[in-house]
């Protein structure tokens, strides 16, 4: 029996499935936009596990009383934490087989992000090319921005790394 199988899934054996993360090389094509959904409310833990990991304990990030006498009148998430937020939101789709992060640029944090906002995130890929360096490989740039839940614009970057240009080899070998 021949099973028609969404974008996604890899068929491994008679009634077997495996969902596949990430998109190939060839799929990763100059223009293609992705919107990456579910979206993801930040949390109080969100921020205090991010602060406390990065060391960034700055009262505007962790003392509500503090905060609540500034401009923003409430905790201001840490940056590090939205940014981590949002490209990890991009995974599934466009870096899951990431062989390495090249960079990332024209980091943009442009509206404040607080705890119960939700986020969701677009990504263009802008570029795709071989590895000169490795033949396997390829290197993808792509553009992410971030809106909040009332459609402003709270974050934009820009990101290279490398993916394999053969992607059902690499699953193959990695039984992934």
């Amino acid at each position: 029996m021949s099973t028609i199988l969404p974008h996604g899934y890899r068929q491994i054996g008679e009634d077997r499935f495996r969902e596949s993360v990430g998109l190939s090389y060839p799929e990763l094509a100059p223009g293609l936009v992705i919107k990456h959904r579910p979206g993801r409310t930040v949390t109080e833990l969100d921020n205090l596990l991010g602060a406390a990991l990065s060391g960034n304990v700055a009262p505007l990030h962790t003392d509500a009383h503090y905060s609540g006498q500034t401009p923003w009148g409430r905790i201001l998430v840490c940056s590090g934490v939205t940014l981590n937020l949002v490209a990890g939101m991009t995974v599934r789709s466009i870096s899951g087989l990431t062989t390495a992060n090249l960079a990332i640029d024209r980091v943009r944090f442009i509206a404040p992000v607080h705890i119960g906002d939700t986020l969701y995130a677009e990504t263009r890929i802008l570029t795709r090319r071989a590895c000169e360096g490795r033949p396997d490989t390829g290197v993808i740039t792509c553009h992410t921005t971030a809106h909040n839940q009332a459609g402003t614009g709270v974050l934009t970057f820009t990101r290279a790394f490398l993916v394999p240009l053969d992607a059902d080899a690499a699953r193959d070998a990695t039984h992934y």
